[in-house]
């Protein structure tokens, strides 16, 4: 069974503003965590944003300066839903 991903209407609104290389990045990382679910190993700087929270994580889609990140949290495991509630740059994300 695949994982439903929301995304919030503040990641919607950001999205379109990226730049297209971290678009096609985003929507790479979407389509995976779909497919495979919230643990995505194989991506840059991926982990867990709060050691005593295990449902938060986030990754880096394109490094460099700036370097844009996703943070994403599961919301219920046994339904399989997880929402992004971030993209765009390490400066202003929020961990």
């Amino acid at each position: 069974m695949r994982w439903r991903v929301e995304l919030s209407k503040r990641v919607e609104k950001a999205v379109v503003d990226l730049p297209l290389e971290v678009q096609s990045a985003f929507w790479l990382l979407v389509k995976e965590v779909s497919q495979h679910g919230p643990l995505r190993f194989n991506w840059s700087h991926y982990g867990r944003l709060h050691p005593k929270q295990d449902n938060r994580y986030h990754c880096h889609i394109k490094a460099g300066r700036p370097t844009y990140v996703v943070c994403w949290e599961v919301k219920d495991k046994r339904i399989k839903l997880v929402e992004v509630y971030y993209a765009g740059t390490h400066e202003k994300a929020p961990y």
